[in-house]
């Protein structure tokens, strides 16, 4: 189901800035008893994404009201909420493009999440980097083709998911999710300052496990510290945690932070 600016449609002008130029960003939140999950932390997202993009929009109420209104008809499911620039500007211009579009599907939610929570994920390392732009590095922005060429070479080699690295070989994050890992006490996890998107549940995964004693470094590393690492979690905000048993040649147990995670409610569904 789709709604576009309060309408219950699929359909969007060609013209549209976010399908001509990926203009725009948007957020993937989980659905659950009618409600969603984190909803301020997804809506402080598109603000502070739209705000770094210069895309104007200020009818947050009028937005969450449809958000609301969209999850109440599933008790388990998926919400995707788009910002698009809307459709003028002459070329790349945005000049006079003022009706900022508001976008929300519902889909189904990934059911293997839970066995995969239990189970373990494998990772391979991605043969496609990701690009260094500290100005939209952390945005969660409309322009994921780096992300779909990603996704594609994993469906070629039957994979769960990649390490993915920048284009001078540092750890950034995975296909669809953030990247931590823990030695003793401590909790890494890569910068964000060049590439990457810096998802909601990352923060609250470090909030949790800080709140627990363990101390938070954001590094930027080469693969190569992931090899000694006494356990590695992935996490976005549907997983919401997945403990990961291999990162090509090296294995890994689930361990202590993940046990914490579990036991303060990080479980999928």
């Amino acid at each position: 189901m789709q709604i576009i600016n309060g309408v219950n449609t699929s359909q969007l002008s060609s013209l549209d800035r976010g399908l001509q130029f990926g203009d725009g960003c948007f957020t993937t939140a989980q659905v659950t008893q009618g409600k969603v999950r984190y909803l301020a932390q997804h809506l402080e997202r598109l603000a502070r994404d739209s705000q770094r993009l210069g895309i104007a929009f200020d009818d947050w109420p009028k937005l969450t009201q449809e958000i609301n209104a969209l999850a109440r008809q599933s008790d388990l499911g998926v919400i995707k909420i788009l910002l698009t620039r809307g459709s003028g500007g002459r070329g790349y211009s945005a000049a006079g493009c003022t009706d900022t579009q508001r976008i929300l599907s519902l889909a189904p939610y990934p059911m293997h999440y839970a066995a995969w929570q239990q189970q373990g994920v494998s990772l391979i390392t991605s043969p496609i980097p990701l690009g260094m732009n500290p100005y939209l590095a952390g945005i969660k922005h409309l322009n994921r083709l780096e992300q779909v060429l990603i996704k594609n070479y994993l469906d070629c080699q039957a994979a769960q998911e990649a390490l993915v690295l920048d284009s001078q070989g540092n750890v950034v994050e995975c296909c669809a999710a953030n990247i931590l890992w823990r030695k003793g006490r401590k909790i890494f996890t890569p910068a964000l300052t060049y590439s990457g998107v810096e998802g909601i549940m990352k923060g609250l995964v470090i909030e949790a496990l800080q709140s627990e004693g363990y101390h938070c470094s954001h590094v930027t590393q080469a693969p190569s510290a992931l090899e000694q690492a006494d356990e590695v979690i992935i996490c976005n905000a549907l997983m919401p945690v997945l403990p990961v048993v291999r990162i090509d040649q090296w294995q890994y147990q689930p361990g202590e932070a993940m046990a914490t995670l579990l036991k303060l409610g990080f479980t999928a569904s």
